[in-house]
């Protein structure tokens, strides 16, 4: 889970549903050459500032290039008109590097902001206007019926995602409640695949990730630790700090509830979503973004060490929102497409072979050599993906 913003402030996401950002179907085109419809803007992000090139620019497709001038690793987000909603971000941008962040916006009122370090309530948030324009992107019938089809096939696949993951909730809790920790600890991480997999959508929802997704070392003071990895911590206390007691027959009940609610929350909230070209493409971006800087380190799992179904689970996500466009993308820049699939093959081979039964080796289980192997490999894969929006959306 990415070291979001929380509650009050500046919280992340890479996917929001249409509705939310209001970014229509049919509101952008694809081309050969989707770098020269792009409205072009730069923006510094120092310890301090976040600084635009410009605060307007044509409703359209757009295009931020964020370079860190910090000594930090910082973030760029877009926000909708309410100041807190993501409508775009471009994350884990080290000190001297740059990102490209690519949306299509429709007319409308935004905010930019950065954040310097990945964690407080970010710095220079601003105002940003996308103006009415008259010009009228097209698209070729066919085209059109390949993305409706990609956007409507993604938004069944979340569905199903959170409806096991309903299920699969409802399954632990009752375990971990009846204090079956052996069955609760079998039913952990094949229940958390289905959040993993569609985790950028689930981030969107104001507090709901941070009740169901908050690792400990993400607390911030006065902040109540519950969901999983609170619970996780519970059911695996020989890896835990010395000293550590295990929880209460009250505290369990309270966490299992609050699980199983802000689940059911979530169920709710993903019914009837719909997406676009742009939003899926950053969303695959961001699902490698979270195995890039928590699974690929160990960090998402510290007590049961089930990261690589973790891992799994985001590159599922990932390849599924892939092979979704990618029809599009062949048509665009076949050679883009080319390197994913290799790239991505590569990446499915190697978790392949720490596959275990239905599982996978414990993530203490790794070698470094295999741990860097795979470090190597989501850098690699990284790379092409994050031309992926640009290549598809003007």
């Amino acid at each position: 889970m990415p070291r979001a913003f929380r509650s009050t402030s500046l919280l992340g996401v890479s996917l929001l549903s249409a509705s939310v950002l209001g970014v229509g179907l049919l509101t952008g085109c694809v081309a050969n050459d989707p770098a020269a419809t792009h409205t072009a803007f730069t923006v510094d992000s120092s310890q301090t500032a976040c600084a635009v090139s410009a605060n307007e620019a044509p409703a359209g497709s757009i295009r931020f290039t964020v370079t860190n001038s910090g000594d930090q690793v910082t973030e760029f987000y877009l926000l909708a008109a309410d100041g807190k909603r993501i409508v775009g971000e471009a994350e884990n941008i080290g000190p001297g590097l740059s990102r490209d962040l690519v949306v299509q916006l429709d007319a409308g009122s935004y905010f930019t902001a950065c954040k310097p370090g990945m964690s407080g309530d970010g710095v220079g948030k601003a105002e940003f206007t996308a103006t009415k324009t008259d010009a009228a992107a097209t698209l070729n019938v066919d085209l059109a019926a390949q993305i409706d089809t990609a956007n409507s096939n993604y938004a069944s696949y979340v569905s199903d995602q959170i409806d096991q993951l309903v299920t699969g909730t409802d399954t632990f809790a009752a375990a971990y409640l009846a204090g079956d920790f052996g069955a609760a600890r079998s039913f952990y991480a094949p229940t958390r695949v289905h959040w993993e997999r569609v985790e950028t959508i689930a981030e969107s929802f104001g507090d709901l990730d941070p009740k169901l997704d908050l690792r400990e070392a993400d607390l911030e003071e006065g902040q109540d630790w519950t969901g999983w990895h609170a619970i996780e911590k519970d059911l695996w206390p020989a890896d835990a700090e010395a000293g550590f007691e295990a929880y209460s027959t009250q505290k369990r009940a309270a966490l299992t509830g609050l699980l199983v609610a802000d689940t059911a929350t979530l169920h709710e909230k993903v019914q009837g979503l719909n997406f676009t070209l742009s939003q899926q493409t950053n969303g695959a971006i961001g699902l490698l973004d979270e195995v890039a800087t928590g699974k690929v380190t160990g960090e998402e799992e510290i007590w049961s060490h089930t990261d690589l179904w973790d891992f799994q689970a985001n590159v599922d996500g990932a390849q599924k929102l892939y092979d979704g466009v990618r029809p599009i993308l062949l048509q665009t820049d076949a050679d883009l497409a080319a390197s994913l699939d290799g790239e991505f093959a590569a990446l499915q081979t190697m978790l392949d072979a720490q596959r275990v039964g239905d599982g996978f080796t414990l993530y203490t289980d790794l070698d470094p050599g295999a741990i860097r192997a795979l470090a190597d490999q989501v850098n690699a894969l990284g790379e092409p993906l994050n031309r992926l929006t640009a290549a598809l959306v003007l």
